[in-house]
């Protein structure tokens, strides 16, 4: 039996491995994004391990919630103060500010968009490995006002060499830093994109401190023989109240928590695709091993009456699998490789720089990929197999080896129940104000999909007539032949169209919400925006206040409402708020209100979105604990209003509460409103002025400000389109698949036809309409479910601020042409083959 598996599998080396392409597809997925994170995390361990000893800072967060920068800062007295506490080596203050950018020899930012620019003050203070973190490869370390020091990485990036006059960009009080380069260092840790800035550390209090003697934390150097758990104890008893010591590991795997949450989030991202494609995959192993084993039913026969039982015949039809398999997963995780390097590439473009960090491979990773590809492969094979065995030699020997029809009838009745069970479930996300509503609709579409699945053998015949009415009248007898080729065996062909079905479901239902989400945005704006232009940080970092205060010194600008972006907890359950000045706001941004008004935020208020309110059962007059900037405070709930485009923040808070937990005094974005009597050429032109030398701002009237807001949309549905396009990828191959063992299953016919003059041209267009069959009837059903599942999502999210529906028809339509398109490639390989049978030899065939 073992000989004849291998036999069989050699015998068909390119069949097969069109459905190991499927698990390749998979396991490359599931093996590259656990390599890229690996590395990723690795590159981050570098350097949230650079810190010292022990690190005493500000208590700014009660909880493991991370609230963000604070403004509160370390005194330099109580910095000299440490040095006396017993075990202390040294003690120093630093100063560090993530929002300072080098601008460029040609003007332009050098990083952002993700990493941090970092301004720091320079000391020599040693990390807990005993080094300094940073170390001069050239020139020296600044030492006066008007002198600074790059990583050599960004100042080449930004064309510096030593001697230069370099630009820097700021949150601070001074918007634009000027200074020499005097030197270039090397970070211990690398940088993942980061860019670096040191200066004296007088200079640098003078521009994130206005010059106070302050710093952002300190090191504390342990002596030899005390360890820095004692250290961080006995400097404890000495610091006064709102001030903390913990240990430099300590520190490490905090930051290295908030690290790897957002590296789990990519993880999860790049899986569910690699779900998908494996799932898509299983229906074109499924169909591969189904038709082949129909093929060989009197080699399996023969196989019987020698002595061979059901359990063996079943075996050997899985061990097939299991090669396959096993081939899939191999390949696969070598794709891995090239897939995380892909990544890698692609993150570089946004400023997250691996280039130095080398592909961390961990033997789980292997462990994942050989696991998932073999049990998928094993799963989808199960049943073709069990067929195998359960067939008696008898009836194997016959040419029908249909399914009896009994088991389409129970297709349909699960089906059917599916069905109920997902329209139900889609409801309830969709129409009532159920928890989670997004996953009722996510598991009430899964429903449905699963339902068209089982029932597309029936569902699929009114596509399947129309078409063949279509092709009837185009193609005559060519185009009868093809329609009922086409349904001659429904359930292979509503399993070849369901593969391509679930992509084309998953791409309708992500353009119907792109688009509602976008038309959401522009109704938004159009409704409830009032400002005439919005500045904002061109890299998504806050900007110096000097910059809204030039702005509202323009003549002929009335308002001026800043913005201020961070994170705030309201009885645990995180979020990010806005915090806003209510009269300048009023002005710019009306907001709709569903109970209380923005009148009533003030310093121990809030207010919230009604999706929150809903979340957590707030009502106007509800206290809840917050905690702003690390500080817990009660507030009393204002107001709850619809959230907007403009705000798409659940939580806002006063400017006054901001202040007073300890937010820094940075922007995030200013909603400008206009002197209705002034002319707005000369307003935009003299804002324009002010930011001129600030390249991170940037100035945007009401379109360009839409614009903006759809442009991540975009960006978004451009990523998942690329990546269901490898489902797609697949669905296509089993196309061909199926045409290709359909061409051999049907051999003799061919012949047949052939030898009462079926021409080849006429041979091939035959095959060509069936492919384009089961192509449009993927498509179709596809984009119906889609439609379904784009629709529901959208009223689940209504309440969310998506809250239009808009339907691309045209989309949809190129969506279902290129299908058919779609299927005319796929017949080409096929129907060559067909057309060069030799017409002899293929009726002799059995």
């Amino acid at each position: 039996m073992l000989r004849a598996s291998w036999k069989s599998l050699l015998g068909r080396k390119l069949r097969l491995f069109m459905s190991a392409f499927a698990i390749i597809l998979g396991v490359a997925f599931v093996s590259g994004s656990f390599i890229f994170t690996d590395t990723l995390g690795k590159a981050f361990d570098g350097i949230v391990n650079t810190v010292g000893d022990v690190v005493v800072r500000p208590v700014t967060a009660s909880s493991d919630f991370n609230s963000g920068p604070t403004s509160k800062t370390v005194p330099a007295t109580l910095v000299a103060s440490l040095r006396s506490v017993p075990g202390v080596a040294r003690a120093d203050g630093n100063v560090s500010d993530p929002t300072t950018f080098v601008i460029s020899t040609k003007g332009k930012i050098i990083g952002g968009g993700g990493p941090p620019g970092l301004g720091l003050s320079h000391n020599d203070a040693p990390t807990s490995a005993g080094d300094p973190p940073a170390t001069l490869s050239k020139g020296r370390w600044a030492s006066t006002s008007g002198e600074v020091v790059l990583d050599v990485g960004t100042a080449e990036r930004a064309g510096y060499v030593v001697g230069d006059t370099v630009r820097l960009v700021t949150s601070g009080t001074r918007p634009i830093v000027t200074a020499k380069l005097v030197g270039l260092a090397e970070f211990k840790g690398g940088l993942v994109g980061a860019t670096l800035a040191f200066f004296d550390t007088r200079t640098a209090q003078q521009l994130y401190y206005g010059g106070k003697d302050q710093f952002t934390d300190a090191w504390v150097t342990a002596k030899d023989g005390t360890s820095a758990e004692d250290l961080a104890k006995a400097v404890q008893a000495k610091l006064p109240s709102g001030f903390e010591a913990v240990t430099g590991a300590s520190v490490a795997k905090e930051t290295a928590t908030g690290v790897n949450k957002a590296l789990n989030f990519i993880n999860v991202f790049l899986l569910v695709f690699a779900g998908i494609a494996l799932f898509v995959g299983s229906f074109l192993i499924i169909n591969t091993f189904s038709i082949l084993v129909a093929q060989r039913s009197r080699e399996l026969a023969m196989l019987r009456a020698l002595g061979a039982g059901r359990h063996q015949v079943t075996r050997s039809v899985l061990f097939e699998a299991f090669v396959v398999g096993l081939f899939g997963s191999t390949v696969g995780l070598g794709c891995g490789f090239l897939l995380a390097i892909g990544i890698r590439t692609l993150f570089a473009q946004f400023g997250l720089d691996l280039s130095g960090s080398p592909l961390v491979f961990q033997p789980r990773t292997a462990l994942i990929a050989y696991a998932v590809g073999l049990v998928v492969t094993m799963v989808a094979a199960y049943l073709p197999a069990r067929r195998a065995g359960a067939m008696p030699p008898v009836a194997a020997m016959r040419d029908d080896v249909a399914l009896p029809e009994s088991t389409l009838h129970r297709r349909v009745w699960l089906g059917s129940v599916l069905f109920v069970a997902g329209l139900f479930a889609t409801w309830l996300g969709a129409f009532t104000s159920v928890d989670n509503s997004a996953y009722w609709v996510g598991g009430g579409v899964l429903g449905l999909v699963l339902a068209a699945i089982l029932t597309s053998p029936v569902i699929g015949r009114p596509v399947i007539a129309l078409l063949g009415w279509v092709y009837r009248r185009l193609f005559g007898a060519v185009g009868v032949m093809a329609e009922q080729n086409a349904v001659r065996n429904p359930r292979r062909t509503a399993a070849t169209a369901s593969a391509l079905m679930i992509g084309l479901t998953l791409v309708a239902m992500m353009s119907v919400f792109g688009a509602s989400a976008k038309a959401s945005v522009d109704k938004s704006i159009s409704t409830t925006f009032a400002a005439d232009y919005v500045v904002s940080n061109a890299v998504g970092q806050p900007f110096s206040t000097q910059v809204t205060k030039d702005i509202a010194a323009v003549p002929g600008v009335a308002t001026v409402s800043p913005l201020r972006y961070l994170a705030v907890s309201l009885d645990g359950d995180r979020g990010f708020a806005a915090a806003i000045d209510p009269a300048a706001f009023e002005k710019a941004v009306p907001l709709e209100f569903s109970a209380g008004s923005l009148t009533k935020l003030t310093g121990k208020t809030v207010l919230v979105s009604q999706d929150r309110a809903a979340k957590q059962q707030l009502a106007v007059g509800s206290t809840v604990r917050g905690e702003v900037a690390g500080q817990q405070d009660t507030y009393t709930v204002g107001g709850i209003f619809v959230p907007s485009a403009s705000v798409p923040n659940s939580i806002l808070i006063s400017l006054q509460t901001a202040r007073a937990a300890g937010v820094p005094e940075q922007d995030s974005a200013d909603f400008v409103v206009r002197d209705r009597g002034a002319n707005p050429a000369a307003v935009q032109a003299a804002i324009e002025k002010v930011i001129a030398d600030v390249p991170t701002v940037t100035l945007k009237d009401q379109d360009a400000f839409a614009a903006e807001q759809r442009a991540p949309i975009d960006q978004l549905l451009y990523i998942i389109y690329a990546l269901l396009g490898l489902a797609v990828i697949i669905a296509i191959l089993g196309i061909i698949n199926t045409l290709a063992l359909s061409v051999i299953e049907r051999t003799r016919e061919i012949g047949l036809l052939r030898a009462v003059g079926l021409s080849r041209r006429q041979l091939r267009t035959m095959l060509r309409l069936e492919s384009v069959a089961i192509a449009l009837l993927g498509a179709v059903l596809g984009v119906v479910l889609g439609l379904v599942a784009g629709w529901a999502l959208q009223r689940s999210l209504a309440d969310q601020g998506i809250d239009v529906l808009a339907i691309p028809g045209l989309q949809l339509a190129i969506f279902v042409v290129l299908a058919g398109f779609v299927g005319v490639l796929a017949a080409l390989w096929p129907g060559r083959r067909a057309a060069r049978l030799d017409v002899l030899r293929a009726i002799t065939t059995e």
